[in-house]
């Protein structure tokens, strides 16, 4: 009996020597990352906190990001996949420990041949086995290191989601006041409108104008009172998808603040390109995907080589009901077993193949990952910055549109223009305040999604 198994075991300290051919190779490093941003920020700045959104100074919404984290679907779907991955990783944890199996049988039997007496006989049998793969190539610890990596990847996308759901939140709720503050502005355009037209009424009944003023300012009048229900609908319909986010019903659910007017707008500083690798949870997701790829790899290529099993058993039988005490027969079984692949139609190369074109997939997924966070960075940077030169100018703009209104309608009432002069002054400032909210609210994005594109604060732990 010791022959074979000395045979046995030189044959595979001889298999040992291709141990090294079941490495996989090493992560690809990140690309190379500029010095600096185009779009330098402010130099005064802090950088993002954990709690960015406190930083904006509505109290409302700090409440309502607190009551998304607690009870949005969105977190609890990510804490569930996060579970899953921590399960899916012990699942691989636990094939490099031995497997231990308890069984236990009792039986009776009863024959009866034709013609004759009936005879019964009772049997016994108690086993406890065990069975261990010895991870000779590292197979499963490659399959163990794969789970750890996806485990990884599923608690950054965690970090992914919640990030996503405070921007989310924070835009819906800008968007609602912003649109709130342009409801305001239509209505006072409103007020606007109806006071010209009593103007131009007021004229036409005295034989100053023709009944073709009356009709145009008439229009003008109905224009803007049609522009008040597509805005009313939007403000609905945003206010419903914040609820959303929230986890809660749309009915019976408002937000308290009406304008953006008291909302600040924070300056960050986006630190240098390189930090966004420990700074951003998508590409740490990224980059823990490709090392559980990598792992793939290493346990694709063990599989090719021979698979190494122990076993052994221990057991009683008896030929008594339910009593090993009565001459019990003991057995004890140790073995071991040498599986190697020969012949399988190519499927366990082509396993490897799939496994190292997965992986140089992923390598350039993160590539393209980096890159995309990069230009996230500069887009909001530019985005930021642009937007408070725009909001100046249109202040200025607004500023003379309503002068001109003013003075269009003086000179209308003294006859020194016409009324079209009135209806081209009264555009000209129904559209800068209309716009000018609009460029409040893109200013209140570009600050979140900056706080986004840089991570929001989060930093991987080391």
């Amino acid at each position: 009996m010791r022959r074979p198994l000395g045979f046995l075991l030189a044959l595979l300290a001889a298999l040992g020597l291709g141990a090294c051919a079941t490495s996989g190779n090493p992560p690809a490093s990140a690309p190379a990352m500029p010095g600096a941003w185009l779009e330098s920020g402010a130099s005064d700045a802090a950088s993002p906190a954990r709690d960015w959104w406190r930083s904006f100074g509505s109290a409302e919404l700090s409440g309502l990001i607190d009551a998304a984290l607690r009870a949005s679907p969105d977190m609890a779907i990510a804490a569930e996949r996060v579970r899953q991955a921590e399960a899916q990783a012990r699942i691989a944890g636990s094939t490099l420990f031995p497997a231990l199996n308890f069984s236990a049988a009792t039986a009776r039997r009863e024959t009866r041949p034709q013609g004759g007496p009936s005879s019964g006989a009772d049997s016994s049998s108690a086993t406890l086995s065990a069975s261990y793969e010895v991870d000779l190539w590292g197979r499963n610890a490659a399959d163990v290191r794969a789970a750890e990596s996806s485990l990884r990847a599923t608690r950054f996308d965690q970090e992914t989601v919640r990030l996503t759901l405070v921007a989310g939140v924070a835009n819906a709720y800008f968007q609602v006041l912003s649109l709130r503050a342009r409801l305001v502005v239509a209505r006072e355009n409103l007020a606007i409108a109806e006071r010209v037209f009593k103007v131009v009424d007021a004229r036409a009944r005295n034989g100053a104008v023709s009944p073709l003023d009356v009709a145009r300012q008439q229009a003008a009048v109905l224009a803007q009172r049609a522009a008040i229900p597509p805005l009313e609908l939007q403000e609905r319909q945003t206010l419903f998808a914040l609820a959303i986010l929230l986890g809660r019903q749309p009915e019976g659910f408002d937000a308290a603040a009406s304008s953006v007017a008291a909302v600040l707008v924070p300056r960050i500083a986006p630190g240098i390109p390189a930090e966004l690798l420990v700074r951003r949870p998508d590409l740490a997701s990224a980059e823990a995907q490709l090392a559980a790829a990598n792992a793939n790899v290493a346990a694709a290529r063990a599989a090719l080589l021979p698979s190494i099993s122990l076993t052994g058993s221990a057991g009683l039988a008896s030929d008594v009901l339910l009593n090993f005490l009565s001459a019990p027969t003991a057995a004890l079984t140790i073995g071991a077993s040498l599986l190697q692949p020969i012949f399988d139609g190519g499927r366990l190369r082509a396993q490897v193949d799939v496994a190292a074109s997965r992986e140089r997939e992923l390598v350039e997924n993160y590539r393209k990952f980096i890159l995309a966070a990069l230009a996230d960075v500069e887009s909001a940077l530019a985005a930021a910055s642009r937007s408070v030169d725009q909001e100046a100018l249109q202040e200025q703009v607004l500023v003379q549109a309503r002068l001109a209104l003013r003075i269009a309608e003086v000179r209308y009432r003294e006859g020194a223009d016409d009324l079209l002069t009135v209806l081209d002054a009264q555009r000209t400032l129904f559209q800068a305040q209309d716009q000018l909210a609009q460029i409040r609210l893109s200013r209140l994005q570009a600050s979140v999604g900056l706080f986004k594109a840089l991570g929001g604060g989060w930093t991987r732990a080391e």
